[in-house]
């Protein structure tokens, strides 16, 4: 077999995919087109091939997107995989589109609606360009059911086109159960994840300027990820003024969640957050929005709480629920979202996704 993979960065298709990964090097070669963002040497040691190929993730040029659709074109006629799998909005349309041009069977996952769907007239956009590209594709894997749902409603694919996943899953022994920190310091509450709107840091920011403000240093509020450019200045103040402790990009995030008290994600739209489920499998509480990709994470009131996305108000309630607990109660919590990651396991995703995808060349 020959596996084609398009993606938009490396890092995280390492990051989360590297089981399925290595499951699919046992049944032949894996091509892997991508930005290089990281990870390419463990790619590499892994046994994938890389082909470097630069993504406008989030840009919206139609010349830029053009040449992508033209690059996965030319990729797919040069390589003739028997299956090409993709990940990502525009590596899933461009990439379909090529490969039903190509006749060639593709395998999307859709990660999560992204922010071009909050938009109406580019949601209508993206909506018929994602019909187009997938008529053809044998599978569409989902990561919640409310995105499966607006999909085949919307007519974008048929129902047996579609396989809902349990997101890309956690390794439960890699993250495995850490003893609830000691309070001495503060409770932590912890936010990893790009910092942007979207990801509901405007709320972080005002709840956290509040309990602070009330709690002092009996809370703290630690933040890792990506800063997009506009949110640099006000980060900066506000590490200044030491209402938040910013440790940037982290590739290694399991220290984070052992010293950190509880999981928050005010999220706006998510596929499946895997930082909930790897919070949660340490043994750590979650604070999170009332959505999909985020509250299947959670069992409400007993792993953590759910508060309605884009409402500073709402999380800021949350938090102080949290606070409001004995420690011997949030560490409760914490051990109860670890019981329930066991629905989340990674083997259990892998060997689902396998079961969907080629594993004998096509001859046809």
């Amino acid at each position: 077999m020959k596996y084609l993979i398009l993606t938009n960065h490396s890092h995280m298709l390492w990051q989360f995919r590297r089981d399925l990964l290595a499951a699919l090097l046992t049944r032949g070669e894996v091509a892997v087109c991508t930005p290089f963002c990281g990870r390419e040497e463990e790619l590499v040691r892994l046994g994938c091939r890389l082909i470097r190929t630069e993504v406008d993730r989030r840009g919206l040029n139609p010349l830029t997107d053009l040449r992508l659709f033209f690059r996965y074109r030319r990729l797919i006629r040069a390589e003739k995989p028997d299956a090409v799998i993709t990940y990502s909005v525009k590596p899933n349309i461009y990439g379909g589109l090529a490969c039903r041009l190509s006749g060639v069977p593709c395998y999307v996952n859709v990660q999560g609606l992204g922010s071009a769907f909050r938009k109406k007239p580019l949601a209508a956009l993206v909506t018929r360009m994602y019909r187009t590209a997938l008529r053809r594709a044998e599978r569409v894997f989902f990561e919640n059911n409310a995105n499966l749902t607006r999909f085949t409603e919307n007519g974008i694919i048929r129902k047996e086109q579609a396989v809902l996943l349990p997101g890309a899953g956690v390794d439960t022994s890699l993250y495995a159960f850490s003893p609830y920190p000691s309070e001495e310091k503060g409770i932590v509450f912890l936010f990893a994840g790009r910092i942007m709107k979207e990801k509901g840091v405007e709320e972080l920011f005002h709840a956290a300027e509040r309990l602070k403000a009330e709690y002092r240093d009996r809370v703290r509020f630690v933040l890792a990820g990506f800063s997009e450019d506009h949110f640099s200045e006000r980060l900066g103040a506000l590490t200044e003024a030491e209402i938040l402790e910013y440790c940037g990009f982290q590739t290694d995030l399991l220290p984070l969640y052992q010293s950190c008290h509880c999981v928050v994600l005010p999220s706006y739209h998510e596929g499946m957050s895997n930082v909930l489920l790897e919070g949660a499998s340490v043994g750590r509480a979650l604070i999170t929005s009332d959505i999909p990709g985020c509250r299947e994470a959670v069992l409400p009131e007993e792993s953590g709480y759910l508060c309605p996305p884009a409402d500073s108000e709402g999380l800021y309630r949350c938090l102080k629920r949290f606070l409001a607990l004995t420690p011997e109660e949030r560490a409760a919590m914490g051990r109860r979202g670890r019981e329930h990651m066991a629905a989340f396991e990674k083997k259990t995703v892998v060997a689902l996704t396998l079961s969907h995808l080629p594993a004998e060349e096509n001859n046809a």
